[in-house]
């Protein structure tokens, strides 16, 4: 049903994540080569995810089938994940914005989005069961505190977490941070260092071989790191 992730909604500016993704904006938008970014001023955070699909009749009618609550817009179909604004509009094929920085050190594409969550059972029922996206990893590390579940979608994940020491609870899930891709990891933080923005250095990550930073400032306040040393998301 929800082919891939459209674009995100972020409160701010586009001049701002110009310099964040290397990318010029278009009317105010900006897209990388997996998904985009829209804006909402006098705003900070991460606002809504907007999900594509090939027939929006089709979806509507299966969302209902579903019990799931969806509203008409003049875009799509708008509807509520426990607190999370989630929209599905019809898939297009925008290309890429313009880079404005070298391709090595501007951000190719999303790897992840991060939903925080205090029910993790109740978010594998949402996003597995209710929208029908795949769910490739579910598991907890008390090392790092949390329970982590992956949901593929398309050619990146929508990554749950649920804080283990919190417990669970019946309360709202809400949009958190974001994880973009670079091919070059030091010519990023370089430019951006140049840039002005606050970043921490490169670190090893999670996945082997892959390592990231911190961007600190300038992101619109989205919790946001950037990864090198990986490629399109396979879910192995």
């Amino acid at each position: 049903m929800l082919s891939a992730l459209d674009h995100l909604v972020v409160g701010g500016s586009a001049g701002v994540y110009e310099t964040l993704l290397g990318r010029r904006a278009v009317d105010g938008c900006l897209r990388t080569g997996n998904v985009g970014v829209r804006f909402e001023a006098d705003m900070s955070g991460l606002q809504t995810m907007v999900f594509a699909t090939q027939d929006l009749d089709k979806a509507a009618t299966l969302l209902e089938r579903r019990a799931v609550a969806t509203t008409r817009t003049d875009a799509g179909l708008a509807l509520l994940g426990h607190g999370v604004a989630i929209h599905v509009v019809a898939r297009s094929d925008e290309a890429p914005s313009e880079l404005t920085a070298d391709v090595a050190s501007a951000v190719s594409s999303l790897d992840h989005v991060v939903v925080r969550t205090p029910n993790p059972e109740r978010a594998i029922a949402f996003y597995g069961g209710r929208l029908g996206l795949d769910l490739r990893l579910d598991r907890s590390n008390p090392k790092w505190g949390a329970r982590l579940l992956f949901f593929r979608c398309g050619d990146l994940v929508v990554e749950i977490a649920h804080d283990l020491k919190k417990g669970v609870s019946d309360e709202p899930d809400h949009l958190w941070g974001l994880s973009w891709r670079v091919p070059d990891i030091a010519g990023a933080h370089a430019r951006l260092k140049a840039a002005g923005l606050d970043v921490s250095e490169p670190r090893d990550g999670r996945r082997p071989g892959s390592q990231v930073c911190t961007v600190k400032n300038g992101t619109g306040g989205v919790p946001t790191i950037l990864i090198g040393g990986v490629g399109r998301w396979q879910g192995d």
